[in-house]
């Protein structure tokens, strides 16, 4: 439980919440598409669309079965999108050009990244806000996100000044294992505030619902997941807007 649900989840809470929000999947996988119901099979235009030929985002846009939120997906040409970024003088900045056009309709536009750092991810990294990261309670999961604070860092200084870690919320969380305890223990040591509080804990439910083509929070409302991701989005909303206080 990684990137993608969690992606998915944060999104669609944040619209029961009655925040206008969008999705962008931005992996060529489109994993994130897929979880909110949109088949492989019915990839038309979408983020390839956006960042390489310069489609206007707002036509781009699908409904889900979740009231408020909308995803632009990624269609099946995403793939070779890395290469063809690669002699652009403006490569970084195709998605923040892209989202710009947007203006001021949504209230929260989420991101779900490759699960590599390439010119894709570079480019949601240029055009975000901050950074809500996953920290998945296994052992060597702490090594890679201090990996990836300090490619963060290093975005902030070279492209987007106003960059900076969200948070880090930690998820497959099973209280019965001491692995998970000592895991939430470690992160909080040494990222201190910048964990949530909010944990979210395996739960089958949300692995069915994204088979099923839909976030957690619809497929069983009162499981453990969607109880969980529902109050990461009011612990999220909390913090970004006392944030911008």
């Amino acid at each position: 439980m990684g990137k993608t649900t969690t992606a998915i989840n944060v999104a669609a809470a944040l619209a029961g919440l009655g925040h206008a929000v969008l999705l962008i999947d931005l992996d060529p996988q489109g994993n994130a598409s897929t979880g909110l119901g949109v088949a492989y099979e019915d990839r038309r235009a979408g983020t390839y669309a956006m960042m390489i030929d310069g489609a206007e985002p707002a036509g781009l846009m699908r409904e889900t079965d979740i009231a408020g939120l909308k995803v632009i997906a990624a269609d099946n040409d995403l793939a070779g999108a890395e290469i063809e970024l690669v002699a652009d003088d403006g490569r970084e900045h195709r998605l923040n050009e892209a989202l710009v056009k947007l203006g001021a309709q949504f209230d929260y536009i989420l991101i779900d990244c490759p699960p590599s750092l390439g010119l894709l991810t570079l480019n949601a990294l240029v055009a975000a806000d901050g950074v809500l990261v996953p920290l998945q309670c296994e052992f060597f999961a702490l090594e890679g996100i201090s990996q990836l604070t300090r490619t963060v860092e290093r975005v902030r200084r070279a492209f987007n000044q106003k960059l900076a870690i969200t948070g880090i919320v930690l998820t497959m969380f099973d209280r019965r294992n001491n692995l998970s305890e000592l895991v939430a223990e470690d992160a909080r040591g040494f990222f201190k505030g910048q964990v949530m509080d909010t944990l979210i804990p395996r739960n089958i439910r949300i692995s069915e619902a994204q088979s099923h083509g839909t976030a957690v929070m619809r497929y069983d409302a009162k499981s453990s997941g969607a109880v969980a991701y529902n109050a990461l989005a009011e612990e999220l909303h909390t913090r970004i807007t006392k944030g911008k206080a």
